[in-house]
């Protein structure tokens, strides 16, 4: 099973990064805010960058690097991809 590494830009602008199984579900679950902590003023959220892992330790590795930086850092990565 892969895991997933992923950043939100949320509706106030601020970015969210987390790991996830399953992407599409848990982008959801944040909308919805099922099972999510975000409040209310975050939402809606749009899926800006992620990346596959082959395990969660190595995705929960990555994350906790990812959740140490800058946001300019973070912003970069993100557009990275364009």
């Amino acid at each position: 099973m892969s895991w997933f590494l992923y950043i939100l830009r949320c509706k106030d602008q601020s970015l969210y990064t987390g790991i996830t199984w399953d992407l599409k579900r848990r982008i959801k679950e944040h909308n919805t805010r099922t099972k999510s902590c975000l409040q209310l003023s975050k939402v809606p959220v749009k899926l800006v960058y992620y990346e596959r892992f082959m395990d969660r330790f190595l995705a929960a590795k990555r994350e906790k690097e990812v959740k140490g930086w800058s946001r300019v850092k973070k912003q970069k990565l993100i557009d990275s991809l364009h």
